[in-house]
């Protein structure tokens, strides 16, 4: 009968390091990630703004009432101003988004739009 030959198992000084490399490389990958999720909110809430200052302006010049059509639509928390002058009517709004969470600031997005106040409006 012939002797089984046992295999020795090498060891060398790289045992381990996939692992180490992964440990390092996981949280700087999640870190990204939550960079592209707070930066595809941020321009989410963008666009929000945005339909939000036009629909008002646009009710608004027509006679109706631009601050709920600009709070149904934009953004919770958005501050609307809307003034009127010279045949036309602005809507601003304004809100602050904090992608990252309130602990590491953030900063604001503002829209603008104007309308021209239709004729027979109230």
């Amino acid at each position: 009968m012939m002797a089984r030959r046992r295999r020795a198992r090498r060891t060398s000084a790289d045992d381990g390091g996939v692992t180490a490399e992964f440990a390092v490389a996981l949280p700087a990958l999640l870190l990204m990630v939550t960079f592209a999720i707070g930066a595809v909110d941020a321009v989410l809430t963008k666009v929000q703004c945005v339909d939000a200052a036009r629909d008002a302006a646009l009710v608004a010049a027509r006679g109706g009432d631009g601050a709920a059509a600009a709070r149904t639509r934009g953004p919770t928390g958005a501050i609307v101003r809307i003034t009127s002058g010279d045949g036309t009517v602005r809507v601003s709004i304004a809100v602050r988004i904090t992608p990252l969470g309130s602990h590491f600031g953030g900063f604001d997005a503002t829209a603008t739009a104007v309308a021209t106040i239709e004729p027979g409006a109230p």
